[in-house]
């Protein structure tokens, strides 16, 4: 356990339990050394039988002046981590947590390098490389994505330090380690299709097919009514169209007795068709949620007869504006998708094949091109897709493992309850709170973690936060670590590029890492620079109104 006395940096003056406060001293020729003390690294304080590993956070001179020709006297403030333990065989291993606290005189050193790859070491949980160790390059940083992934995740940082790209390299590294997974991503910016060439199907607006009958009720009248809050009888009165409309569907013979009852009491008790009903666990909408088809033209045929019945249940206007919506929405090219091809398809099965591939191909992950989809359609699919996926894995009883990466995720379920869309959020809530008992996994990320809902977050048990500005942003993050190392968070606004803060389940501790770099043509398509971008040719002018069109 003897330190040679060049690694000697200074002695213990004052400990509190957590913190301890060091006694240092640096000259003007020495100051600028590599290894000299600098925010962020870790140092090592010797006790004889153990090293208590520390983090420093703050230093301040102890004279106000400056001296050339003397060294200066400084006070290093750290944060006390863990402790190396060392066997009577020579083995060694780390514990987070302190079982001895440094006494006073208790000497500082660098920490060795051995050591600093002991802090960040997984053990026998099976680390994955993604980086190296900010302090030390030649040091590995790993994480575990068996621990990622089922106790889902969150990376953060502002826009241009790499968010996506480190995305695209933990998506590589999960698919690689495990042969099971699917990954869904929720592309706003339809950025990631050219980080996957060979592993992802992207999906766009052209080659999408999700039925409109796929939507529950509240998802396809956040279409029909195009975000707007539906007013006092439009959502009863689309309700019953639906149920009518998926009534003649199944029983077609009947539609004339039908007809004859549609001011009575066929519309004005819930049906049971015998359709297929959703888990027990999900929320109870009636058959007006059950995924079966119905046609639109069943649903025309409704509104008109609603309209010529003597005895009017709602106003003709409203009835009107429905089937003058639903006509838009069907005859408008956005929304081919939805109404398209929507009645080619008898049951979700070859849908769910094509978006969560099943079988996979040789391709698990899929590149959903949000951005191409009109915008008051967004969160509704969000929702659907969302939803799709936590009842599947839970379908598959776990077999079918599913990752739903969430990029954006502000977007969707805000900090702010009254924002955003509700079916959206409980989708989303829904896998982060029951979605590791069945193989449904989140991932989240933005770059306003501040606008977040905080429950959302707390349900990631591992964060990658790179470089944040904003004052609200940190204090999120520093309010997410539990463990003893939240001064990590007071340097986050000046790491550089590429680098991240990763705490959690996922890894071993805090640590401060740099994401490995990506070959070129494995970065996500916003993420082209330099000769990439300058050799891209200009789109016509007809490409780009066709693109604003769409």
């Amino acid at each position: 356990m003897n330190q040679p006395p060049e690694r000697a940096l200074g002695r213990v003056i004052a400990c509190d339990g957590s913190r301890a406060t060091i006694l240092s001293a640096v000259s003007t020729g020495s100051w600028l050394a590599g290894d000299a003390w600098a925010i962020g690294r870790m140092v090592s304080i010797n006790l004889g039988s153990s090293r208590i590993v520390a983090l420093v956070y703050k230093l301040h001179a102890v004279e106000p002046a400056w001296s050339e020709a003397e060294e200066n006297p400084i006070r290093v403030e750290v944060e006390l981590l863990g402790e190396v333990l060392e066997s009577a065989d020579g083995r060694t291993r780390f514990q987070s947590g302190i079982s001895t606290f440094p006494p006073i005189g208790a000497i500082a050193h660098r920490i060795r390098a051995g050591d600093l790859a002991l802090v960040h070491d997984l053990g026998d949980r099976g680390g994955v490389e993604i980086g190296h160790v900010t302090q030390d390059a030649s040091i590995p940083a790993t994480v575990s994505i068996q621990d990622m992934l089922s106790r889902h995740f969150a990376l953060v940082g502002t826009t241009g330090v790499g968010k996506s790209s480190a995305v695209a390299l933990l998506l590589r590294r999960a698919v690689s380690v495990r042969p099971r997974l699917r990954v869904l991503i929720l592309d706003p910016h339809n950025e990631y299709s050219s980080a996957f060439p060979d592993l992802a199907l992207t999906i766009d607006g052209e080659s999408l097919d999700l039925p409109f009958w796929m939507f529950r009720q509240e998802e396809f009248a956040e279409v029909v009514f195009r975000g707007r809050a539906p007013l006092d009888d439009e959502p009863d009165i689309l309700r019953e169209v639906v149920l009518a409309a998926r009534a003649r569907y199944r029983m077609p013979s009947s539609g004339q007795d039908m007809a004859r009852d549609l001011g009575s009491s066929l519309l004005k008790r819930p049906l049971d068709l015998g359709a297929p009903r959703q888990p027990a666990e999900a929320p109870q909408g009636g058959v007006v949620d059950a995924a079966t088809p119905y046609r639109l033209k069943d649903a025309f045929a409704v509104i008109d007869e609603m309209i010529g019945l003597h005895e009017q249940r709602w106003p003709r206007a409203a009835l009107r504006s429905l089937k003058v919506r639903l006509e838009s929405l069907h005859a408008d090219p956005r929304y081919r998708f939805m109404f398209g091809r929507a009645n080619m398809y008898e049951t979700v099965a070859p849908i769910l094949a094509q978006v969560f591939r099943i079988p996979m191909h040789g391709r698990p992950i899929t590149a959903f091109q949000l951005g191409g989809l009109p915008g008051e359609v967004v969160n509704a699919v969000a929702s659907v897709l969302s939803r799709l996926a936590f009842d599947l894995a839970a379908a598959s009883q776990g077999a079918c493992e599913i990752l739903v990466l969430c990029e954006e995720a502000h977007r969707y379920v805000p900090s702010d309850t009254s924002l955003g869309f509700a079916p959206t959020r409980q989708a989303l809530a829904r896998i982060a709170k029951e979605g590791r008992k069945y193989g449904a996994y989140l991932g989240i990320v933005t770059q306003r973690p501040g606008e977040l809902d905080p429950t959302i977050l707390s349900q990631c048990s591992t964060v990658f936060a790179m470089r944040l500005a904003n004052e609200r942003d940190q204090q999120i993050i520093r309010s997410a670590i539990s463990d003893a190392s939240a001064s990590t968070i007071n340097f986050l606004s000046s790491i550089g590029n590429r680098e991240a803060i990763a705490f959690g389940e996922g890894v071993a501790t805090t640590m401060r890492m740099r994401f490995a770099e990506l070959k070129p043509h494995e970065l996500p398509a916003m993420g082209a620079r330099g000769g990439e971008a300058a050799v891209r040719l200009e789109p016509t002018l007809d490409d780009m109104v066709r693109r604003m069109r769409a």
